[in-house]
């Protein structure tokens, strides 16, 4: 995939707005998904009180690189198959996280003896990723 033929601009909307619904999608089960960790809220304020303000920004500048890195994997899978369209961002998304990302973290929970609802939690929330990046660059990615 030559990069001069890469829509960037799709990858990077693309990654900014599943960065945005990440955001919401996890605050809005933070409760759920603190109670799944074993953590109170107490407990995750000291825990970044006692970080820097790099450490403090970290995991949501990697969460951002992280979706940039989806986009332009997604993009070079539609570009090979030759299928910039709505419906196949969908099922490419859909593809990949329910044959990478399910099964990694399914796995790597049972090992550490995560909650199950975490791995559920955590799951809906990559495939909401997944989906939405898929969506944006398969409608827009030529």
């Amino acid at each position: 995939m030559a990069f001069a033929s890469v829509n960037v601009l799709s990858i990077l909307v693309a990654a900014i707005a599943a960065w945005i619904f990440a955001a919401i999608y996890f605050t809005a089960l933070s409760k759920p998904w603190l109670a799944a960790m074993g953590k109170t809220i107490e407990q995750c304020k000291a825990e970044q009180a006692a970080k820097s303000g790099p450490a403090k920004i970290a995991p949501f500048v990697l969460a951002l690189v992280g979706d940039l890195i989806i986009g332009w994997v997604l993009y070079g899978i539609l570009f090979h198959l030759n299928m910039f369209n709505l419906r196949s961002g969908l099922i490419s998304g859909a593809i990949c996280w329910f044959g990478f990302v399910l099964t990694t973290m399914t796995v790597s929970s049972a090992f550490s003896g995560r909650k199950p609802v975490l791995t559920v939690i955590d799951g809906a929330g990559w495939l909401g990723v997944f989906l939405i990046i898929g969506a944006i660059i398969g409608a827009w990615g030529v």
